[in-house]
C-alpha cells in the first residue's frame, strides 16, 4: 500500500494493467462492445453447401443400396461404415457453413 502513495500523498493514476480473475481463474468480461462480424466476411464459398449436401446424400444412398443388396458383394458392414463416414463428413462440413 505504501508503494501506491507518492511523496505528495496523492495516489498515482492508472490501475491494474491485466484484468482481475474471478474464483474460476477466468477474467471477468470487460463490458466493452464488440461489434458483430459483417455478413460480407462470413459468407462461405459455394462449394461448402454443395459438398455438404453431396456427402449427406451419397452416404444415405450408400446405406439404402446396401440394404437393398444392390452394391457389388451383397450386403456388407463395410458399406455401412463408409456410408456413415460420408454422413459424418457432411455434418462436419455443415459446421463450416455460414
Amino acid at each position: 500500500m505504501v508503494a501506491d502513495v507518492r511523496r505528495d500523498n496523492t495516489r498515482k493514476s492508472g490501475g491494474r494493467v491485466t484484468p482481475a480473475k474471478n474464483r474460476r481463474g477466468v477474467p471477468d468480461p470487460s463490458g466493452r462492445y464488440t461489434p458483430p462480424i459483417p455478413r460480407a466476411v462470413r459468407v462461405s464459398p459455394t462449394w461448402v453447401p454443395v459438398l455438404m449436401g453431396g456427402l449427406l446424400i451419397l452416404g444415405a444412398l450408400m446405406i439404402i443400396l446396401n440394404y437393398l443388396e444392390l452394391l457389388p458383394g451383397g450386403a456388407s458392414n463395410a458399406y455401412l461404415l463408409v456410408g456413415l463416414g460420408l454422413i459424418t463428413g457432411g455434418f462436419v462440413t455443415a459446421t463450416q457453413w455460414h
